[in-house]
């Protein structure tokens, strides 16, 4: 496929951007760490050396009240300047343009007093805000222009001011957080002045030869958003006030649709971020859920938009500008939208990084770690799971001579039950990936294969075994039922369920499992259509916040379904922040029971018999689904280690827990790097 349309060159007059590959801001934390400004160099380099034409910082506040946290980053003193020209000075060593983030977080900030339009909390902090006076309002929008000014002469190309996600600036635009009566509230002409002498304030003070960028909230997704013909009125002002590019942001914070998992389709948001293109005169990024060139470059041939940020796809692969210019796309390593370790990682207070990519917001760390090595080595490397994909290609990517072997057809071992799941195929792309890294570095790659270990002594130097997990089955009378079956049996169609269905084991797995029976499908790319009539969304915009009067319409479940576990808290705790509300509201929906603090005392022909507090019950059910977790499958290892045969352990085989891919690539890595 051609990519004439993403690679162009987008000229801004004043200056051109090398193509219409944008990162696009995110959290990552590295603020907190030492070295801050070189992990950071370190970080924003390798993706501009990777190709990417604009790239977007995480957000500094422009004063002490509109930080995330605690000790988040602050851009108002001079004396920083020296430090942030580490950043655009490694960014433009390789050929690229960077942008400030101007945040303020308004009552969304993890602080003591959080500020806001009006003494109305957050969904996300119930911290009750200090109102802003008028006159601290004048002086934040001096705090938005000197931060500018300061950005400018660290050598930044530009800012961006945050003007989405329910940040202060959308706090200011909307009543759902703004019931003031004075000049900045009351309507919509008045709540938009904020924003608007904003982008004024900056314009006048750093001349025409300066990106100014405003992220807008293209569509909110709250009660008492905007309406879509209000974003196009402040999108117009917002441009004849100076602003240069709109970036799109979609669905604030605490939005109760998802805007950014893998459950929603990609590039779903398109239909409003139309809705800014068609009404202005300066270039629209869209962005959300683009992970793939093929994507963009529809999306830029349309003219939906004239440019793409792709921020947790630049996490994924830092090179994937660049692939995409050499032609060779089929070896981007894709962002699977799985949230488990950028955004979950931030929201727990952790530095984020990639489930797919382990080096991600590392790179310091690996500036020195082994590349090309210079003894070359045989390599075995047994189970072609993610951890052992991941040690074999990082193992031939050194140089070492690999033969990969695995027991089934197929590479992929547990991905290939979770691209199974209704809304996570974007799992067939990590399969993709792989694959294709396997052919480019001639990885001897031998399916259908079992190993001895004496086998593997004779002929190899280094062995690392990741032969992944077999599912736990518990101690319970009559587990032998004909009406118990395992998750594995059941995705893989081994076994199927009927309509009446009890699943043991409240973790990833039993969720995934309650989602495919409630679905009734499997293995089928979230559709745009159902997903946005699903969860409610007006795509006509005329709705305040674009929701449906309808609310959502969720499917009729194909199966009754109850969920078990035996620890007496909530279920579904173990889920991911991001993504975990989401599942729990599809099986609300579904009519699933949940029942925690369950003892399982026996399976018969009558159903499942189980306590609670010590009073027996039963659950007449059809089938009984085990999720009940996961054991190595460490029979070879083990007796290779009896046999005191050196070797690596890694994966599931060495422990296991729930799919967890996020340790098995990266010990698969870490494993390969110490050859």
């Amino acid at each position: 496929m051609s990519f004439t349309h993403l690679l162009e060159p987008l000229d801004l007059g004043f200056t051109t951007i090398r193509n219409r590959i944008m990162m696009g801001s995110m959290h990552s934390r590295m603020e907190l760490l030492d070295r801050p400004f070189e992990r950071l160099a370190a970080f924003y380099g390798e993706r501009a050396k990777g190709g990417a034409g604009l790239i977007v910082t995480g957000g500094y506040s422009p004063n002490a009240t509109g930080v995330i946290e605690t000790g988040a980053p602050i851009f108002n003193d001079e004396a920083d300047i020296p430090e942030h020209r580490k950043v655009t000075s490694r960014v433009h060593a390789e050929g690229g343009k960077i942008l400030l983030q101007v945040l303020h977080t308004g009552r969304n900030a993890k602080i003591d007093q959080p500020v806001g339009a009006s003494d109305i909390p957050s969904r996300i902090n119930p911290c009750k805000p200090h109102i802003l006076s008028g006159q601290e309002i004048e002086q934040y929008i001096e705090d938005y222009a000197h931060c500018a000014v300061l950005a400018q002469q660290a050598g930044y190309d530009g800012v961006e001011i945050m003007g989405s996600e329910g940040y202060l600036i959308n706090q200011m635009l909307v009543t759902r957080t703004n019931n003031r009566s004075d000049e900045w509230g009351g309507s919509y002409e008045n709540r938009m002045r904020f924003p608007v002498e904003i982008i004024k304030r900056i314009k006048a003070r750093v001349g025409k030869n300066f990106i100014i960028m405003y992220r807008i909230s293209a569509i909110d997704l709250v009660e008492n958003g905007a309406t879509g013909s209000e974003i196009v009125l402040l999108a117009q002002a917002l441009e004849n006030a100076g602003t240069t590019l709109f970036n799109t942001g979609i669905g604030w914070h605490e939005a109760r649709i998802p805007t950014i998992a893998y459950m929603v389709p990609r590039a779903a948001w398109r239909f409003a971020i139309r809705n800014i293109t068609e009404n202005v005169g300066i270039p629209v990024i869209a962005s959300n859920r683009i992970n793939t060139p093929e994507v963009a470059e529809d999306i830029i041939a349309s003219g939906d938009a004239q440019m793409v940020s792709m921020a947790r796809p630049m996490l994924a692969d830092p090179h994937f500008a660049l692939k995409v210019t050499e032609g060779r796309a089929n070896e981007i390593n894709t962002c699977i939208g799985c949230n488990q370790a950028c955004l979950d990682f931030i929201f727990t207070d952790r530095v984020t990084s990639c489930l797919v990519n382990p080096k991600a917001a590392r790179e310091l760390e690996f500036e020195s770690a082994p590349s090309v090595t210079d003894t070359p080595k045989k390599v075995a490397v047994v189970g072609a799971g993610p951890a052992g994909l991941s040690a074999a290609c990082t193992a031939a990517e050194r140089g070492h001579d690999v033969t990969l072997y695995e027991a089934s057809n197929e590479i992929g071992g547990q991905l290939n039950l979770a691209k199974i799941i209704p809304d996570k195929t974007e799992f067939y792309e990590m399969i993709r990936y792989f694959d294709s890294q396997l052919d480019k570095f001639g990885i001897d790659t031998r399916l259908n294969t079992k190993v001895e270990p004496d086998s593997l002594a004779d002929h190899y130097d280094a062995i690392i075994i990741a032969t992944g997990i077999v599912p736990r089955v518990p101690d319970i009378p009559g587990i032998d039922h004909a009406s118990v079956i395992t998750y594995l049996d059941l995705l893989t169609g081994k076994a199927q369920a009927g309509k009446k269905v009890a699943i043991l084991g409240a973790g990833g797995i039993g969720f995934d499992v309650a989602v495919l029976l409630a679905h009734g499908k499997g293995d089928c790319a979230p559709n745009t259509e159902e997903f946005l009539r699903k969860w409610g969304v007006d795509t006509t915009m005329t709705e305040h916040g674009s929701l449906a009067k309808s609310g959502p319409v969720f499917p009729a479940p194909a199966h009754e379904i109850t969920m078990l576990q035996r620890k007496p808290k909530a279920l579904g705790r173990s889920l991911g922040l991001t993504s975990g509300w989401v599942l729990r509201s599809e099986l609300d929906a579904a009519g699933m029971t949940a029942i925690p603090g369950a003892t399982y005392l026996k399976i018969d022909d009558a159903g499942l018999h189980y306590s609670i507090d010590g009073e027996e019950k039963l659950l007449a059910v059809d089938t009984i689904v085990l999720c009940t977790g996961q054991e190595p499958n460490s029979e070879l290892a083990a007796t290779m280690q009896a046999a005191q045969i050196n070797c690596q352990v890694i994966g599931g085989a060495a422990e296991a827990k729930e799919l967890d891919a996020l340790a098995a690539i990266s010990q698969g890595m870490e494993a390969a790097l110490s050859i």
